[in-house]
């Protein structure tokens, strides 16, 4: 699967801190709303409308959008990894080695790229 292909899927979660306005993270969560995706937050801290973790969102998830700190990150691929979820879009910054060999030892679609500029041409 290439990111043209990634970007339609339905039901994604954004990983990262997407209660603050000044962040990426809230950003693109935007963006995806704006586009009419169903789309969720996840934050370590929780908070308004914001999971704590994977497991508690509410429907499938298809794919995440990784924008939070590499360590925690892989973290949240691992929590992923034990639901299903086999896709992963990692913006600029949340990526790291360890990441990516994850993703390949477990066969974990993982496309670098921004999610701000592919859904820009929808």
């Amino acid at each position: 699967m290439d990111i043209k292909e990634l970007i339609k899927v339905d039901n994604w979660v954004v990983i990262g801190d997407v209660s603050n306005t000044s962040k990426y993270a809230y950003k693109i969560l935007n963006k995806f709303k704006e586009k009419d995706y169903v789309v969720s937050g996840v934050h370590p801290k929780g908070g308004n409308e914001v999971y704590k973790s994977l497991k508690e969102v509410q429907y499938k998830i298809n794919a995440i959008d990784l924008c939070i700190n590499p360590k925690l990150g892989l973290e949240y691929l691992k929590e992923a990894k034990s639901l299903g979820i086999e896709n992963v879009l990692i913006q600029p910054g949340a990526e790291s080695k360890e990441i990516l060999r994850y993703c390949k030892e477990n066969n974990i679609n993982a496309i670098e790229n921004c999610a701000l500029v592919q859904l820009r041409s929808l």
